[in-house]
């Protein structure tokens, strides 16, 4: 039997079959005449309208297409717009490929079950924004439960879905191998206040590198966290500490909202997702300023990039200001990237700063590129460079020195280090 909607081949599980059954129902209902954003919304108006048991079978044939990420040790599962060509993707270990033993579907078809998976609501959003940042939970057998923190957007018209497996464990902090001096900047045991950042690009493990600080002071020290995000990911169990978790667009209006009304919430650590505006940058250095201690994010590749991205940011009329405040306030920053094993896993690799008085004098003074020298000269302070953690990764024989050259910041310093001859690269 070959598949339906599919390319031929083994048959495809009841649950697919059911679920593709829906959408062919759904979608023939749809006139050809209407076309993009007012597509869209007719089919939002027609699931709202559908029986409650279409509605599960699209619900269960989404959840048995996540279900099957924890089978193939996917982190991430796209589907939809026009870039799929109407294959379920799945991310493992790194990368990205369509599946095509779960069948092909039409645009009308993938339209659909995006809807499918969230509300009235959220569907509004969606329209007027073209973009919705949300989270799915997904029932296992006996009881047990996984996260995911979504994405759906517009692909040519089309809707498309990125969903990320959240890890329903959090990495035990020893595991990050991070030096005593940082452990002191980022443990509020030790130090009560100030700026930590973890940066990288997207899918480097910021979060997972997070939420193991976030654990350490929660099993280590008396306090109050409050963790603003959008999505909320893993969900923490308070238990030295009371956790607070306000996902933003559901239980706080925006990452700037929420830490303002955090400061009157008694917080020892308020950990904001990421600062990616102007005015969540100066709230946050406002609220470190009081005295507080402050985690978050940045897509930058390093710790001076980091630097500048904030700083740059800001207007520049604002710029001086910021620059004292940020070296005053600025603790540590730990900048990472997930590398390709050799064992065909991902393994992990960081840049470390942490704002000596050398450090917060570069950044006073405008001189951010003396920064990475220092961090290359402060191994015995806990500070490495990411060339410095290739090659050690390297040198352990768990990377490639391809995979080692590709990940570097600074390809040449990196063939100094490891004494090989330049390229033109």
């Amino acid at each position: 039997m070959a598949k339906p909607g599919g390319s031929g081949g083994a048959e495809l599980s009841p649950i697919i079959v059911e679920g593709q059954k829906v959408l062919k129902e759904v979608a023939g209902t749809l006139p050809q005449t209407v076309t993009g954003l007012e597509r869209q919304m007719m089919i939002g108006d027609t699931l709202s309208r559908v029986d409650e048991t279409s509605k599960m079978k699209l619900l269960t044939l989404i959840n048995h297409l996540l279900a099957k990420m924890f089978a193939v040790n996917a982190s991430d599962i796209d589907m939809g717009g026009y870039g799929s060509q109407g294959f379920i993707w799945y991310r493992i270990y790194g990368s990205k490929k369509p599946d095509p033993t779960l069948g092909k579907y039409s645009p009308d078809e993938m339209n659909i079950l995006v809807q499918s998976v969230i509300g009235d609501r959220q569907r509004t959003f969606l329209y007027e924004n073209r973009n919705l940042d949300f989270s799915h939970m997904l029932y296992m057998e006996g009881g047990d439960f996984r996260r995911f923190r979504a994405d759906a957007y517009f692909d040519l018209d089309q809707l498309a879905l990125n969903m990320r497996a959240i890890n329903n464990t959090v990495r035990p902090y020893k595991l990050l191998e991070l030096h005593p001096g940082v452990t002191k900047m980022v443990s509020l045991a030790q130090t009560k206040e100030g700026l930590c950042l973890v940066t990288g690009i997207t899918g480097s493990g910021k979060s997972s590198t997070l939420d193991a600080i976030i654990d350490a002071n929660n099993h280590s020290v008396d306090g109050h966290i409050v963790i603003i995000a959008s999505p909320i990911e893993y969900v923490h169990k308070s238990d030295r500490c009371i956790i607070r978790h306000r996902e933003v667009g559901r239980d706080v209006l925006s990452f700037k909202e929420g830490a303002i009304q955090a400061l009157r919430q008694d917080p020892d650590i308020i950990m904001i997702g990421e600062l990616r505006d102007p005015e969540t940058i100066m709230t946050a250095l406002e609220i470190t300023d009081s005295g507080h201690k402050v985690f978050s994010t940045l897509h930058t590749a390093s710790a001076v990039e980091s630097i500048d991205r904030i700083i740059g940011e800001i207007p520049p009329v604002e710029q001086e200001r910021v620059r004292n405040r940020l070296g005053e306030t600025l603790r540590a920053v730990i900048s990472q990237k997930l590398v390709p094993s050799l064992d065909g896993k991902r393994v992990l690799a960081k840049e470390i700063m942490i704002a000596t008085p050398s450090v917060r004098a570069a950044i006073k003074n405008n001189n951010t590129t003396e920064i990475y020298q220092m961090i290359s000269e402060g191994l015995e302070q806990g500070m490495n460079t990411m060339e410095q953690d290739l090659k050690r990764l390297y040198l352990a024989k768990k990377i490639s020195l391809e995979n080692a050259m590709n990940y570097a910041n600074n390809k040449r310093r990196l063939q100094q280090l490891l004494q090989i001859a330049p390229t033109d690269n």
